[in-house]
């Protein structure tokens, strides 16, 4: 069983989450439902990511960042992180209160280590605030845990 984990960037255009929903779908395919995913379940990649995941019949550990971070993320997604982390067969509750970036980097360190690999939905470009996909990336390679990134030919945020 093969443990991984998502980063990546939120706010993605439709055409753009298409062709991001298909690099997942490939990329988790050889693995069936023998995989753990790990996500936060923010909207954008991490919702890809677990709906990938379960679709597969695979496992799905969630990771929330802050005890107000339902509320942080955008009120159209909430109904499916509400759906997303019932499904959830693991739920790691951080002891934040506040769904600050500090809060968002302590929960992708968390991700990154619990993981065997990460799965990077990521433009290369430098995180917009700390706790970013960029600085996720950073810290697997700091422990030195595979990265792949994913990220459609000619996309941009």
């Amino acid at each position: 069983m093969i443990r991984i984990g998502i980063t990546g960037h939120r706010d993605l255009t439709p055409r753009v989450s298409g062709h991001v929903a298909e690099l997942l779908k490939a990329r988790l395919e050889p693995y069936g439902h023998a995989v753990v995913g790990l996500s936060c379940l923010a909207d954008g990649a991490d919702t890809l990511f677990a709906e990938a995941i379960l679709a597969a019949g695979a496992s799905l550990e969630a990771i929330v960042p802050a005890s107000g971070y339902r509320e942080a993320l955008p009120a159209l997604h909430h109904p499916v992180y509400d759906r997303l982390l019932a499904q959830a067969t693991l739920v790691h509750e951080l002891p934040h209160a506040v769904s600050d970036p500090h809060a968002h980097m302590t929960a992708g360190r968390l991700l990154v280590e619990r993981s065997d690999r990460l799965l990077a939905v990521w433009d290369g470009q430098p995180a917009r605030g700390p706790g970013g996909t960029a600085d996720v990336v950073a810290y697997a390679h700091a422990l030195a845990r595979p990265v792949t990134t994913l990220w459609p030919q000619g996309a941009r945020r």
